[in-house]
């Protein structure tokens, strides 16, 4: 276990051998990052009261603070977003400094920039969420190309990227 990774009561973070993890990111408890996942700089991921976990090609941007949370594979959570008892699943977008409590995104969505998503949500798949407090759009009646969003985030793109930070991860 190197500095970056911490114990608690027995539980240690598994991080897969195809994860990049950044040495500036802080693991804490029962936490799994999945294969080809990333996590970037001032990232927390905190596994005390219940489990976190970062599926398979799963982006985790800067300063994201995940707590007792699921992220499905294929997800993108952005800088500064905070996931509180939260499940974000597969392929969706948590945007730039938005915040998750005790809620569900549903497959595909897109989830705005700033945007309070309280607890209780449950946000159906393929859905646009904006707004403090969050409404919930259907991607359908939207002017949202979800395809274009997706393929102009894709978290392959950041794993591409984490490899090529030689020092900035393991």
């Amino acid at each position: 276990m190197d500095s970056r990774e911490y114990e608690f009561e027995g539980a240690t973070p598994d991080i897969h051998g195809y994860a990049h993890v950044s040495r500036e990111a802080t693991v804490v408890g029962d936490v799994t990052v999945g294969p080809n996942a990333n996590v970037w700089p001032g990232c927390v991921l905190r596994g005390d009261v219940a489990p976190v976990e970062v599926g398979r090609e799963s982006a985790i941007g800067d300063g994201a603070i995940l707590h007792a949370s699921t992220v499905g594979e294929k997800v993108m959570v952005g800088h500064g977003a905070v996931l509180n008892d939260a499940e974000v699943r597969d392929g969706a977008l948590v945007g730039f400094n938005s915040t998750v409590s005790d809620a569900v995104i549903g497959k595909r969505s897109i989830v705005a920039m700033g945007t309070v998503v309280p607890p209780g949500y449950e946000v159906p798949a393929e859905s646009f969420v904006r707004g403090s407090p969050a409404q919930v759009t259907p991607l359908s009646e939207t002017t949202i190309d979800p395809d274009e969003v997706f393929e102009a985030f894709s978290s392959g793109d950041y794993a591409n990227l984490a490899a090529r930070h030689e020092d900035l991860f393991e």
